[in-house]
């Protein structure tokens, strides 16, 4: 079913029906909701589904610590989990997931209407560069590829110098990757292959999720010029939830939410939980229910995601899917003398700056409060800029100030997997 083109009226009657029967479903099974519901059994009519109390990945951790492998909210019998996945555990406590044969069909299509979205088809050659060992973004992701109809290769992590001589044996077209990825290919092309440019490689599509950073146009046009590819964030998800619902279109740089029939989205205050309205400009910290899952239903999950609504009309391509931005995350969320900051604010700052390699980190002293922003910042070769330039520009920007300390080109860590952004001094 592409939900994701049904008039949203017809969407809203779909929800209504399996709300019913997904709440009967986790209120007979799931022993945490049970608790949490203090052994009441929630009313099933969908305009009370706002009245019940929050979930939240502290509950989650301590249910799994408890009862592991799963927690005491897995909903169906053990011998019925066909897949187990781990989160990546870069927020805290990896965490383990359970898909059901549904499930892990539905995870497959709502994550190819994302795929699908960002112009990945029958007659792509899609490179998948994911961690397979446990990660959703791995296996999982690799199903969702599939389901568009092109061609996956499934090559992981590590060993770039073989991948980029994959890439050209096998013709691929497209790259499914970690938005950081392509500056490690780009080294590994610098140093062991003289005179071969990415671009070279014939790569037409760059397929990325898992970090923050294709939102930002300076960014993604960077990518964009030195590939060769269309760049998209074609992979939005929260893996103890669904790991990939929300991808670009090739009309539009927001994030689609194309599974409205699978997950019922709210907008909530992070400081104080009240609710917020669903309507284009609203911003707030995104919380889902599932509407049809089996195996670790989720009831009001509060994700720690900061978004802001672009659009709830039709988009160009046809799709009627909420459209969002994601500012960042809660739990990177750094408080300058009462101001918000988040990484991805950040880098729109940095990247406009072609002395800077676009690799950072913003490095915190102690639990705060904090009154600067303390920020390492890559140079890009040949690069000259002073530190001076950089925090006038973040205070212009950002209304903080900053102190910034330039480091030499190839300082920082470059990853496959997930680059952290924010980290304390005893993480060094």
């Amino acid at each position: 079913m592409q939900s994701d083109f049904l008039p949203l009226d017809e969407v809203e009657r779909l929800q209504r029906a399996r709300w019913p029967v997904q709440v009967a479903w986790v209120a007979g099974r799931s022993t945490l909701f049970q608790e949490l519901w203090r052994g009441q059994a929630p009313s099933d009519r969908f305009e009370a589904l706002s009245e019940l109390p929050f979930s939240d990945k502290a509950m989650l951790r301590k249910s799994q610590a408890a009862d592991p492998p799963f927690g005491d909210y897995l909903a169906v019998d053990p011998d019925q989990v066909i897949r187990l996945h781990r989160t990546s555990g870069t927020t805290g406590q990896a965490m383990n997931l359970a898909l059901t044969a549904r499930d892990a069909r539905d995870t497959a299509m709502a994550g190819a209407r994302a795929q699908s979205a960002a112009g990945l088809g029958p007659g792509h050659r899609v490179v998948h560069c994911l961690n397979y060992q446990l990660w959703m973004g791995g296996f999982t992701d690799h199903t969702t590829l599939e389901a568009t109809g092109a061609m996956v290769i499934p090559y992981g992590v590590g060993g770039s110098a073989g991948l980029i001589r994959l890439i050209r044996e096998v013709g691929a077209t497209a790259i499914s990757c970690t938005p950081s990825y392509p500056a490690v290919l780009e080294r590994v092309l610098a140093d062991d292959f003289p005179g071969l440019a990415p671009r070279d490689l014939g790569l037409t599509l760059g397929l990325f999720g898992g970090e923050a950073g294709l939102d930002d146009p300076a960014f993604r046009g960077r990518l964009e010029s030195v590939w060769g590819f269309a760049a998209r964030n074609a992979n939005y998800g929260v893996s103890d939830v669904l790991c990939n619902f929300a991808g670009q279109c090739v009309l539009n740089p927001d994030l689609h939410f194309v599974a409205l029939d699978l997950l019922y989205p709210e907008l909530i205050e992070p400081e104080t939980g009240a609710p917020l309205p669903w309507q284009e400009g609203e911003s707030g910290e995104l919380v889902l229910t599932h509407l049809q899952k089996e195996a670790q239903p989720l009831v009001r999950f509060r994700t720690g995601d900061i978004v802001v609504l672009t659009g709830l009309d039709p988009c160009a391509c046809g799709r009627t899917a909420p459209r969002f931005r994601v500012i960042g995350r809660a739990d990177d969320m750094v408080v300058i003398r009462g101001i918000n900051v988040f990484p991805t604010m950040l880098a729109a700052v940095l990247n406009r700056y072609a002395a800077l390699s676009g690799e950072y980190r913003i490095v915190l002293a102690g639990p705060g409060p904090y009154d600067r922003l303390p920020v390492e910042a890559e140079l890009a070769e040949g690069g000259a800029l002073t530190a001076a330039e950089l925090e006038a520009a973040i205070k212009d920007a950002l209304g903080v100030t900053a102190t910034v300390t330039l480091l030499a080109p190839g300082s920082l860590p470059r990853t496959a997997g997930k680059t952290r952004r924010v980290i304390h001094e005893e993480e060094r």
